[in-house]
């Protein structure tokens, strides 16, 4: 039988790299997002607003999944509001999956905030111990993430699907406009600083500068998507995805910076997030955007400078178990350093950074 994807959220890190992914792999695949990717060879755009349920109805009219994959959110203002409209999102899906009795799995991805609380709270109060595993209980807060399971849950019991969770840390991956994507916003941010002379100053904490940490290539995450959907023992299961190596900021920041030829600045005195450092810098991208022929010149539209100062920012280490993955059989690797280091050479390539 043939496997047929709907990869929600395709306009997105995640989305773009698994859909790529699958299409490669011979599964037929279907891109959903209110604006759709559509450049990727082997995957048929729908454009569909998942808090509309009659749009939806139309968009998916023929569509008919064996696997659902959903790797999407939409930001609010409070945790609350938050939870209705993300939780929504998942609900209208499922309910209209349902009629059609095709979907074998679904494939839900959240991420650590399921440990450290949603950004209202993050990093706050008790937390779990490091290495994040998957066996450690709900925060006491309330959390998307787990109105979103829950979801999951419930239609799981209703209509007979497997499913599975999957929780990567932060995302180094290919996609632009994106609301949470600390690999392009690190490029563009870099690039200023080449081109500007500016110190190319980390932003974050000094736990961060200083501890242990991991981070989660789209591309290793999307084969983790494909391998729990498509692998019995890992049915009904959560799972962290991180690439397998563990650093400290004041290595990679070295590293990174010797990629765009700059020199590191000292770690400041006082925490400089980015939101602060590129305040100013939407007309000096325009000017860069110029000189160079860059296909974006709008910097807003590159860099979230309020999420990777989030994460930067934390006052607790933050490294994740793989054990559970590893024992089931999941055992790739990625090097973290070459996760940036192969996204830059993309981005120059598509002349998104110069």
């Amino acid at each position: 039988m043939t496997r047929s994807a709907l990869v929600v959220g395709v306009s997105g890190v995640i989305g773009n790299a698994l859909s790529r992914r699958l299409a490669q792999q011979g599964w037929r695949v279907d891109g959903l997002a209110r604006r759709p990717s559509r450049d990727i060879e082997g995957v048929n755009p729908i454009a569909a607003d998942l808090l509309d349920p009659a749009g939806l109805r139309a968009a998916l009219d023929n569509v008919r999944p064996t696997h659902v994959f959903f790797a999407t959110w939409m930001r609010q203002l409070t945790e609350a509001e938050n939870i209705e409209v993300n939780a929504a999102m998942v609900r209208n899906l499922l309910n209209f999956t349902s009629r059609s009795g095709s979907v074998r799995h679904v494939a839900l991805v959240t991420g650590l905030k399921h440990y450290l609380g949603p950004f209202e709270a993050y990093g706050k109060g008790v937390l779990p111990e490091t290495p994040f595993r998957e066996d450690q209980p709900r925060l006491n807060v309330e959390n998307f993430y787990y109105a979103q399971e829950d979801e999951v849950f419930a239609a799981a019991a209703r209509d007979g699907f497997g499913w599975s969770v999957h929780r990567p840390h932060t995302i180094i991956g290919f996609a632009v406009g994106n609301a949470m994507n600390m690999g392009v916003t690190l490029a563009a941010y870099a690039s200023i600083c080449r081109e500007t002379g500016r110190p190319f100053t980390f932003p974050g904490s000094a736990m961060q500068w200083n501890g242990l940490t991991d981070m989660t290539d789209a591309r290793l995450l999307a084969r983790h998507l494909e391998w729990a959907a498509t692998t019995e023992a890992a049915r009904n299961q959560a799972f962290n995805v991180v690439n397998g190596d563990i650093f400290r900021w004041k290595w990679m920041w070295r590293r990174l910076a010797g990629w765009f030829g700059i020199e590191p600045a000292a770690f400041p005195d006082q925490t400089s997030p980015l939101e602060r450092q590129l305040a100013d810098a939407g007309p000096i991208w325009a000017e860069i955007a110029a000189r160079h022929g860059l296909a974006e010149p709008d910097l807003g539209k590159l860099a979230s400078a309020w999420h990777t100062d989030a994460d930067l920012g934390r006052p607790i280490e933050c490294v994740t178990d793989m054990s559970k993955s590893r024992k089931l059989g999941y055992l790739d690797y990625q090097a973290t350093d070459d996760s940036f280091f192969d996204l830059f050479t993309q981005l120059r390539a598509k002349r998104i950074i110069p």
